[in-house]
Order: C-alpha cells, then sequence, then structure tokens
C-alpha cells in the first residue's frame, strides 16, 4: 500500500511585484508537486503582498522537506521575501495555561479529542488546583506553579523551561488570569493567544459581564489576539459577538459570553495550527476557511 503524498505549507510576505504568484507556482509544477490550496493578498496601505500555498508532492518518492526549502530559498532571495515551510502532517504542540474558569479548556480538549483541533496538547499549566481532576481524566500533565507578586519571576521561568523543555510552538491563555511579565511576553512572541472580552472595553477589572447588565449593554463579544507587551493590544486573530436583551440575567449574560469565547478562541488556535495567520506589522492577514 502505497504512503498518502505528502503535504506542505508554504507561507510568504514581501513587496508586491509582478510574477510572484508564477515563480512560486512554477517552481511547484517543475518539481512534482501540485497546488491543492492557495490564497493571496495585496495590502496597498503598505504594498505588502501575502500568500499561503498548501501543496503535495506526488512524486514516487517524497522529496525531503530540505530539499523544498532550498529551491524556495533562490524564489525568496529573489523577491526579498519572508516566508517560512511546514510539514502538514507535524501538528504544532501546545501548552494551556488555565486559572479558574473552565470553559475554555473545556472547549479545546473537547474537540482536541474529537479530532477537530489539529494540535498535539504537551500539558496544561495553573496556578491554581481547581482544573487537575478533569486535565488528568483527559490523560495530561498538569502543571501546578502557583505565583504570588514576590514569585513571578520564579513562576514564569519554570513555564518557560516547560515551553523549551516539551517543544512547546504555541501557549494559549484559556482564561489564565494573570498578567504576563515583559519578558515572558518577548519570550512568547508570535507564540501565545489570549482570549479576552473585547466588545466590553469600557468594563474592566472584576465581574466584566456582571458590569454591562447593570449597564443594559445589547451585544457582546471577544477576541483572540497575539499577546504582546501591550496588554490586550496585540495583533487581533477573531472575534464575534452576539447580540443580547434586557431579559437576561447577569449570570445568563456571562454564559452567552463565555460561549462567544470559547468559539472564538477555538477558531483562533485552529488557524494558527493550520498555518492560515500571517503577521502584518500590528494586524493579522488570517487566510480562513469561512
Amino acid at each position: 500500500m502505497n504512503p498518502e503524498p505528502k503535504r506542505y505549507v508554504h507561507l510568504a510576505r514581501c513587496k508586491d511585484r509582478n510574477g510572484i504568484v508564477a515563480k512560486l507556482s512554477g517552481y511547484l509544477y517543475e518539481n512534482g508537486a501540485s497546488i491543492a490550496e492557495s490564497n493571496h493578498y495585496k495590502d496597498n496601505a503598505t504594498n505588502l503582498f501575502y500568500m499561503r500555498t498548501v501543496f503535495v508532492d506526488e512524486n514516487a518518492a517524497a522529496r525531503p522537506i530540505d530539499v523544498w526549502k532550498d529551491g524556495f530559498d533562490m524564489i525568496a532571495r529573489h523577491f526579498d521575501m519572508d516566508w517560512e515551510i511546514h510539514d502538514d502532517s507535524v501538528k504544532p504542540r501546545l501548552l494551556i495555561a488555565v486559572s479558574k474558569f473552565g470553559h475554555c479548556l473545556h472547549d479545546l480538549l473537547h474537540r482536541w479529542k474529537a479530532g477537530l483541533l489539529p494540535v498535539e496538547i504537551a500539558g496544561v499549566v495553573s496556578n491554581h488546583e481547581d482544573m487537575r481532576s478533569f486535565v488528568e481524566w483527559n490523560g495530561l500533565d498538569y502543571h501546578h506553579l502557583p505565583v504570588t507578586k514576590d514569585s513571578r519571576a520564579e513562576q514564569e521561568a519554570r513555564i518557560r523551561a516547560l515551553v523549551d523543555e516539551h517543544n512547546v510552538d504555541l501557549v494559549v491563555l484559556a482564561r489564565y488570569m494573570q498578567i504576563l511579565s515583559e519578558e515572558m511576553c518577548r519570550f512568547l512572541a508570535g507564540r501565545c493567544i489570549n482570549i479576552h472580552h473585547s466588545f466590553l472595553p469600557s468594563f474592566k477589572g472584576a465581574k466584566p459581564y456582571h458590569q454591562a447588565h447593570m449597564r443594559g449593554v445589547k451585544m457582546i463579544g471577544a477576541t483572540a489576539h497575539y499577546v504582546t507587551t501591550d496588554l490586550d493590544e496585540g495583533p487581533i486573530i477573531e472575534q464575534d459577538a452576539m447580540r443580547v436583551s434586557h431579559a437576561l440575567t447577569a449570570e445568563q449574560l456571562v454564559n452567552v459570553g463565555r460561549d462567544v469565547e470559547c468559539a472564538v478562541l477555538a477558531r483562533a488556535v485552529a488557524w494558527h495550527a493550520e498555518r492560515r495567520v500571517i503577521m502584518n506589522g500590528q494586524k493579522t492577514v488570517v487566510f480562513a476557511t469561512q
């Protein structure tokens, strides 16, 4: 029985010039590959061109990824291109961070167990013990790392060690209720996703949904974004909102908000894992499937 053909994902960003798509697609054709998916976008404000290509190696003996890299490197030098290539069969490794609210963690693990999230989960880290039994029931390691103002540096050093030890590609803050230090943000630059209630910008601090209920809001939502040193202002990956009614209680509003948070975070994690996100300064280009 012949093995499945190898699939690769190629991402590119460069100044827009004639011939970029033709050069890349021609290289793939000449080397026995077929294009399974192709997405392009030109940012007119910056004259930057973005491209995501999924291709299948149709050769009888699949070429190693390093061989493909050599060819793409020649194209990249010609166009002064930032680029990367990934073996589509290699799933990114996640470390999930959580505190006491478990709805996003529960949702992510359900999707992972059901085969709906193309990742490997290296473990879960928390500053509380609340989620241990659920995480270990799912067969995952649980790392309890309590933190105080005086122990923050030591606790974050232990998280960084876990990232390195387990070859983690992405850290997901699934309602992890701790502000990361600037050092930690720089360490995780481009590989840490957070979720927060973006459509409630006026309601900061504790119990934002209860504050929103007191003000009679008509719409609530959530944003998934990359973590940067600017608190809750990193490049946005996904957002969604849901209309709500004055008839909802504060507790019902919390439940609606949590549903939105789960859906938004899951889409952001999946798109990152599928290599559909390319950075565009303080923004992102997301070649999503919906």
